[in-house]
């Protein structure tokens, strides 16, 4: 295991005390001036009381794309369930494994993570790694680096998995359109999916009749999977 894959942040100990005041979308501010506008959002639901520590989604965007595409279809989701949603810009077109090895993206979701503990109440039981695409590839190699914080790893159509080491067991959700041209299923999901089970990982893996997208009730399925309340 290299610690450039390693993420160092933890929640902290939540000791009661009124939700933080801050609610909606807030950019994280820690780019910079040499991340050329990469930087990232939280979103914090508006409507939902937010008792006591909550659910954490961290979600990684898609090759060429950034945060705000990981945001928009979370939303109502995090309004319904009260989960903060954490969604930050790869540094560089894609994530940082995929150009070359682990090292700066892993940095900067510490940092985001970091910043996050230290102003909500975060339960430790459900902090969930999230990505579509080249994010979905991300989030399992990312998550399966660091199982000892991540409790479980959305993956909605998943290229491939490239782990460091394996730390821990969090649970897996798998999704992929059978129509996929972009990944196609074929090369991964119903190769990755075996492959992980071998590796001991309880997977929930849901084949639907599309393309390369994550259709609304796939989402839901996903949620309902990791089984969080309102």
């Amino acid at each position: 295991m290299t610690d450039a894959a390693r993420l160092r942040a933890r929640p902290d100990l939540w000791t009661g005390g009124a939700p933080p005041p801050e609610r909606g979308l807030h950019p994280l501010g820690l780019g910079g001036p040499e991340a050329r506008g990469r930087d990232g959002w939280l979103y914090v639901p508006t409507t939902h009381p937010l008792p006591g520590p909550r659910p954490l989604v961290v979600a990684c965007h898609g090759a060429g794309s950034d945060a705000s595409h990981s945001v928009a279809p979370l939303r109502a989701a995090a309004e319904e369930y009260g989960l903060l949603l954490l969604a930050p810009d790869s540094r560089g077109p894609t994530w940082d494994v995929i150009r070359g090895g682990y090292g700066p993206d892993v940095a900067f979701i510490d940092r985001a993570l970091a910043a996050v503990f230290a102003r909500y109440a975060v339960d430790p039981a459900c902090i969930v790694l999230d990505g579509f695409s080249d994010g979905a590839s991300y989030a399992l190699s990312l998550g399966m680096n660091n199982g000892d914080l991540f409790t479980h790893l959305l993956a909605f159509s998943p290229g491939f998995i490239a782990p460091a080491g394996q730390v821990g067991r969090p649970g897996v959700f798998v999704s992929h359109g059978t129509a996929d041209r972009v990944l196609p299923i074929d090369r991964c999901s119903r190769v990755l999916v075996p492959r992980l089970r071998q590796a001991e990982y309880e997977v929930e893996y849901l084949e639907f009749a599309g393309g390369h997208t994550v259709p609304a009730e796939v989402q839901r399925a996903a949620l309902e999977w990791l089984g969080v309340g309102a």
